[in-house]
Order: C-alpha cells, then sequence, then structure tokens
C-alpha cells in the first residue's frame, strides 16, 4: 500500500531502527502502513457538485462529504488544519487511491464488487437513491421508464447509465460527460434530455437552479456511498466505521444532511447505513 503519509511511518521506523540497532529494512519487513497511524490526511472529495463537495471562491471546498471527511479525521485524531483536500472525478477515484496522491476518497463514492477488487470501503456513510433530473418543462417524464429512447447523462466513470439500461433493461442513448456539472449544463442547453445519478447530487443542483430543473423523485435503486481506503487497509476501515456510527449516534448526521438538504424536498435518511463489512 502507498500511503502520502508514509514518510511519517518510515520515518518512525528508521528511529526505531537507530536506537535498537537494527538495519532499516528490518524495522519496515513486515510491517504495513495504516492510516490509522497518519497524523495527517490528503482526502480526495468532488470540486462541482453543490452541497455534497464543491470548491468555493478561497479554494477550499464544502458540502456534506467535506465535512464527513473531516468528522471522520477527529474521530481518528486528526484535527482539521491536517487535513489537505484535493478535487478528484468519478473517474479518477481508483487511480488516486491506488497511486497514493489520496488517502481517502469521500466523493459519492458508490461501493460496487468491481471497485471492491482495488479499493477497501468504510461504510457506506450514506445510502443515497438513483433518480432522475430534468428540465421543468418535460412534464412527460414521470418516472425512470419514461427515458425509453432518450438520452441520458453520466459522468465518467460512473455506473448510472448501465443500471438503466442493464439493470432495468430500458434503452436510452447514453452520453458520457467529464463531471456532472457538466451533465447539468447540456441538460440545460437541451443536448441531452435527462441526468441520471444519486438523488443527493440531483437535489444539491437543483436547489442551485430550482426553476430550470424537476426532480422526478421516483428513485429505483440504492447508493452506497462508501470511504475509498487504499486497498486491504483493513484497521483504517474498522476505525472509519466506528467514526459513522459515532456520526450518527450523536446526531452529526442528522445535522449535515439537515444544513445541506433541508430547504429542498428530498427525504433524507437518519439511522446508522449497514456497513459492508471490511474483510
Amino acid at each position: 500500500m502507498m500511503f502520502r503519509h508514509r514518510r511519517t511511518v518510515a520515518a518512525a521506523a528508521l528511529a526505531a531502527a537507530a536506537v535498537t540497532g537494527l538495519p532499516a529494512c528490518s524495522a519496515l519487513l513486515g510491517e504495513e502502513a495504516s492510516l490509522v497511524d497518519a497524523t495527517s490526511l490528503t482526502v480526495g472529495v468532488k470540486a462541482d457538485q453543490p452541497g455534497l463537495g464543491l470548491q468555493v471562491g478561497d479554494g477550499g471546498f464544502e458540502g456534506f462529504d467535506v465535512d464527513v471527511a473531516l468528522y471522520i479525521a477527529r474521530q481518528m485524531g486528526i484535527p482539521e488544519e491536517d487535513v489537505e483536500f484535493v478535487p478528484v472525478t468519478s473517474a479518477e477515484r481508483e487511480e488516486k487511491l491506488g497511486d497514493g496522491e489520496v488517502d481517502m476518497v469521500v466523493a459519492t463514492y458508490s461501493i460496487t464488487q468491481a471497485r471492491k477488487t482495488e479499493v477497501t470501503f468504510g461504510g457506506p456513510y450514506y445510502v443515497a437513491k438513483q433518480d432522475v433530473l430534468v428540465r421543468s418543462d418535460a412534464t412527460g417524464i414521470r418516472s425512470v421508464r419514461d427515458l425509453e429512447g432518450l438520452d441520458v447523462c453520466q459522468g465518467e466513470g460512473s455506473n448510472s447509465a448501465v443500471r438503466i439500461t442493464e439493470g432495468l433493461g430500458i434503452a436510452v442513448e447514453q452520453t458520457d460527460a467529464p463531471t456532472y456539472s457538466a451533465c447539468i449544463d447540456l441538460l440545460r442547453d437541451g443536448e441531452v434530455d435527462a441526468v441520471s445519478t444519486d438523488n443527493l447530487i440531483l437535489a444539491g443542483f437543483l436547489a442551485e437552479d430550482p426553476s430550470a430543473f424537476r426532480l422526478v423523485n421516483s428513485p429505483f435503486t440504492d447508493e452506497k456511498y462508501g470511504v475509498g481506503l487504499p486497498h486491504g487497509d483493513v484497521e483504517a476501515c474498522e476505525a472509519v466505521n466506528k467514526a459513522i456510527s459515532t456520526m450518527y449516534q450523536d446526531e452529526t448526521a442528522a445535522d449535515l444532511l439537515d444544513t445541506w438538504f433541508g430547504e429542498t424536498d428530498l427525504q433524507v435518511v437518519t439511522s446508522v447505513p449497514q456497513f459492508e463489512g471490511c474483510a
């Protein structure tokens, strides 16, 4: 496993080796770095999703995912000032974790069996529902089945369109855009008929321009948002799950969901999600 904080772990091992007289390689042999040993974190978040992960004018980030990441970091003993946020797209998440460019990803990262072969997931920290966003004048679209033959946009690296075509057997034209904000621009300009992804994502875009869009509000899948961790870091996964449990039990999760989505009509879930397990 490669972590950005590996320097800290390695330095500690080298120091121990100097004291004991052991070779540095012996001190490191068999030692697997874990995020639970980190003194700082680099977290990948979305930069263009209102209410979830949005880069603001001062270069900082705000949203539900950002606040969740900060809460988890505090529970792991890492203060806010030692957490660095960097933008990631859906298509970059596995690569940036695998290359050690980020230590953790909290970016509307749906847990799937395929992704589990490359990423260890903590959580989920929230279970969203896939839904559909259309232009406000598209009154004929009342459910996902009404998308038959229409052009649906998804962000690159997402599984949203596959869940419609293969999962439900509904034939749609698929348009891939670099990000979901790009999909929203295409929808606004009439170049696609709908955007389909998690309802938290869609609610954030709807809140920014409620007169232009309409949430169909006919959910059809569960989207389990996981905390992406380097593959094999079971210890960190267990620590993350403990932090998420506490976040719901002390009602922080409910407060955060109200802060970011309370002014929408979205029915949020405030009970502890069922965890996937860390093995």
